[in-house]
């Protein structure tokens, strides 16, 4: 029943950290489209790990990473008043490249020359 709550709270702070990092003021943060690719939870909400991902590459969520740490402070306490929790967690940024990655395999896959009829005999075997 407890991993239950875990998972909603789990839920509502990449929600409001999303919200939070549209109005973080750093050029750092505010120059990479990043994105949030998961958030993890201990069972005793004392440590929060963020995994970031930015559009340009892993340089540039390394950058972001920078900025959101040295805003955590912030960041913690906004999502202090707007979840109502009573034991805020620590936030660990982590900086990913899945974005570039899944990107790079999305453009692998659409360049490979498939033609039709080899589509739908490999359908039929």
């Amino acid at each position: 029943m407890a991993s239950h709550r875990i998972e909603r709270t789990t839920e509502d702070i990449k929600r409001e950290l999303t919200a939070i990092f549209r109005e973080l003021k750093d050029p750092r943060v505010q120059k990479a489209f990043i994105s949030i690719v998961r958030v993890e939870v201990t069972n005793d909400l004392s440590y929060c790990t963020v995994q970031v991902s930015a559009m340009e590459g892993l340089d540039a969520a390394k950058e972001a990473v920078k900025g959101l740490k040295s805003a955590a402070g912030f960041i913690r306490r906004e999502l202090g008043h707007r979840l109502k929790l009573r034991h805020v967690p620590e936030l660990i940024f982590n900086a990913t490249d899945s974005i570039e990655y899944s990107a790079n395999i999305s453009r692998i896959l659409n360049s490979l020359d498939i033609s039709e009829d080899e589509e739908d005999n490999n359908e039929s075997v």
